[in-house]
């Protein structure tokens, strides 16, 4: 494809995309020919935000920025673009710390070139595609589409990537306290792809059980705002999930101090609790900011001995990603700035 490479010299892409709690697979049975929908959260203070404009070459600086010239390699190779990209990342979310690094990674990377080169694909979905992101969870993609709370429907015989079922406002004054260990990696790689290739299908029942933990308590406490009934449902999910994962991850959560936090942040006043993902993040769901607080303070008190461990007070995030154009031979005004829609 050849692309009119003089309109794309005067313009810069922003983009910032947040990260997200993944909180649990609905399915791990199959039965009914679909398998893993997912459960997940957008937060705010911890995302990954870059710049790109038009380059000859590949020139990408910042934080995860191997892994953001690999994407950019395939995007533009998929569309068969002459031009190359200035890119710089200004924040990343860590890398398998089970945030999502990698998906939103890769979506602002692709958003990116895609205005830049004001390419006709530019649907989410299917830059996540192109770039083999949604494998088993389209959590990512539909914060990164919607922000907010999310339900995705999981994998059938002819899906591209698992669509969103459900997409909900979250409650504006619930925390979240997030637990990170600096010094432990969630499961990626071929490790992850072996987990799931090696473990038993899920109990039946237990799978039903999850659904209608999120069907009929889930979604409507958070419709309610109702923190103690959607916390509650969020521990149990968790815990099933993570039992479940157990031989794969050495226990329920990755991280070995995860489990006497949590406790911790339980008898502190958190409704719901458990590991993103494959961890070793962990999170704690206060109905307010001073219990959040309260309870913050207070680990990080009893954990000061421990440098690898960072606790981090969150709230939703309801907004979808944010892309932002400017020509950079102008004065930045705010006129020359438009927010996509994706």
């Amino acid at each position: 494809m050849n692309t009119n490479q003089s309109n794309n010299k005067s313009k810069q892409i922003s983009v910032r995309a947040s990260g997200r709690l993944h909180l649990g697979f609905l399915d791990l049975h199959g039965g009914f020919e679909r398998k893993f929908g997912s459960l997940g959260l957008s937060i705010t203070d911890v995302d990954t935000a870059l710049t790109a404009e038009y380059a000859d070459d590949i020139d990408v600086t910042g934080p995860s920025s191997e892994r953001a010239e690999n994407y950019a390699e395939q995007v533009l190779s998929h569309f068969g673009i002459n031009g190359g990209v200035k890119m710089t990342i200004n924040s990343a979310i860590p890398e398998h710390s089970g945030l999502g690094s990698g998906t939103q990674l890769s979506l602002a990377v692709s958003t990116a070139i895609a205005n830049l080169y004001e390419l006709n694909e530019q649907n989410p979905g299917r830059l996540a595609a192109i770039l083999h992101r949604g494998a088993r969870s389209g959590i990512g993609i539909g914060t990164f589409m919607h922000g907010g709370f999310i339900v995705d429907g999981g994998r059938g015989e002819n899906t591209e990537v698992p669509p969103v079922i459900s997409h909900m406002p979250f409650p504006e004054h619930w925390r979240i306290v997030l637990i990170f260990d600096d010094g432990a990696e969630g499961i990626n790689g071929v490790p992850e792809r072996r987990a799931f290739n090696t473990l038993p299908p899920m109990d039946e029942t237990m799978s039903g059980l999850l659904c209608r933990l999120t069907l009929m308590q889930v979604l409507p406490a958070i419709s309610e705002k109702d923190c103690a009934r959607f916390g509650d449902a969020i521990t149990r999910i968790q815990n099933i999930v993570g039992d479940y994962f157990a031989d794969a991850q050495g226990g329920r959560y990755t991280s070995p101090y995860l489990k006497h936090i949590l406790e911790s942040m339980g008898n502190a006043g958190a409704t719901g609790m458990g590991q993103s993902s494959w961890g070793p993040t962990g999170f704690a769901f206060f109905p307010d900011e001073t219990l959040a607080f309260q309870a913050l303070k207070k680990a990080r008190e009893q954990w000061q001995s421990e440098p690898r461990l960072r606790f981090v007070m969150s709230k939703a995030c309801n907004t979808k990603a944010k892309i932002t154009l400017n020509d950079i031979n102008l004065p930045l005004q705010n006129e020359d700035l438009k927010v996509t829609n994706l």
